[in-house]
C-alpha cells in the first residue's frame, strides 16, 4: 500500500488519539513506574492498544511495534521490510506533571531506514509529518497541510540554542558550558517535539546522551529531520544507525548517543561537545 496515499488516514488516527488525551487528562488516571525515571499511565496503555489496532488494520502485512507492548518488540528481529514504530504518549513524565510538551508519534522504518514520521502535539492541535523525498509539513487543526520552510537559526553556531534533556544537563551541562560558554541549552518533554524545535529553526541542534531512547522515540522524528536536511549522527560523526547491531535486542534502545542538527552547527559544535562529554566520562 502506498504510504503517502494513507497520510490523511494516519493523521486522523493520531489526532483522534491525541484529542482523547486532552479529554482523559481531566479525569483521574493511574501512574506506574516501569523503571528508574520511566513512567507509564493507563492513558498510554489505552492509546497503545488503539494505535496498534489501527495500524494493523491499515497495514496488515507490516509489523507494528508499540512502546507498551513488550511482546511486539520481537518483530524487530523478524523479516519485515516495513515496521511501524508507535509511541502513544511521548513525554509521559512531563504529561504527568501537567506540562504541555507531549506528543503522539508514529514512524515507519523501511529496510532499516526511517522513511516517514508523524508527530501530533495535542496541546496545540498541531501535526508535523514528512520523510525523505516527501518534504516536511504541518497541519494545524483541521486546516490543509502547509509545508514547513526549514531554515537554520541566524547567527554563530557557538552562541546557538541547543536542546539538551534535563538528565543530560545534570550530567554534562557544566562540562559543556565550560567549553562552549555562549551556547544556551533548554529542554522539552517529548523527543519528537525537541527535534521539531530544530527543524523549525528555534535551535541549532538536539543532543541526547543518556542511552535510554528507543526506536519508537526516534524513527518518526529522524525521518522528518532527514527530510528537512538535518544531520543525524553520533558524537563521532557516524550516521545514526537503525540496524540490529546498533540497537539493544530486548529494549530496542539505541547504543549510540544522538546528535540531530543543522549541518553547519553539527560541524562546528560536535568536536567540542565530544571533548566536553569525554571529560566527564
Amino acid at each position: 500500500m502506498n504510504i503517502l496515499a494513507c497520510d490523511r488516514q494516519i493523521q486522523s488516527v493520531l489526532r483522534q488519539c491525541g484529542q482523547q488525551i486532552q479529554s482523559l487528562v481531566l479525569q483521574q488516571f493511574a501512574i506506574e513506574q516501569k523503571g528508574p525515571g520511566d513512567y507509564v499511565t493507563d492513558i498510554d496503555r489505552l492509546l497503545d492498544r488503539q494505535l496498534a489496532a489501527a495500524f494493523q488494520e491499515m497495514f496488515p502485512h507490516d509489523g507494528a511495534i508499540t512502546e507498551e507492548n513488550a511482546r511486539s518488540r520481537k518483530l524487530f528481529h523478524e523479516s519485515y521490510s516495513r515496521l511501524w514504530l508507535i509511541d502513544p504518549l511521548d513525554g509521559t513524565e512531563d504529561f504527568i506533571q501537567g506540562e504541555q510538551s507531549y506528543a503522539v508519534m508514529v514512524g515507519l522504518l523501511q529496510d532499516a531506514q526511517p522513511s516517514a514520521g508523524w508527530i501530533y502535539a495535542p496541546a496545540t492541535d498541531t501535526l508535523y509529518a514528512g520523510g525523505p523525498g516527501w518534504g516536511v509539513w504541518q497541519v494545524q487543526g483541521e486546516n490543509a497541510r502547509q509545508p514547513i520552510a526549514a531554515v537554520p537559526p541566524i547567527g554563530s553556531p557557538f552562541a546557538a540554542s541547543m536542546l539538551l534533556g534535563d538528565k543530560d544537563q545534570a550530567n554534562f551541562g557544566e562540562a559543556i558550558a565550560q567549553i562552549l560558554p555562549e551556547l544556551k541549552f533548554y529542554s522539552l518533554g517529548s523527543f519528537g517535539l525537541k527535534v521539531m524545535e530544530v527543524v523549525c529553526g528555534r535551535a541549532g541542534l538536539y543532543v541526547y546522551l543518556n542511552g535510554r531512547v528507543k526506536l519508537w522515540d526516534t524513527v518518526g522524528p529522524v525521518a522528518i529531520a532527514k527530510a528537512a536536511g538535518l544531520v543525524c549522527c553520533d558524537l563521532e560523526g557516524n550516521p545514526l544507525s537503525f540496524h540490529p547491531d546498533a540497537i539493544h535486542p530486548d529494549t530496542l534502545a539505541h547504543y549510540q548517543p544522538i546528535i540531530i542538527g543543522w549541518p553547519e552547527y553539527v560541524e562546528a559544535l560536535r568536536p567540542k561537545l565530544q571533548s566536553a562529554i569525554a571529560s566527564v566520562n
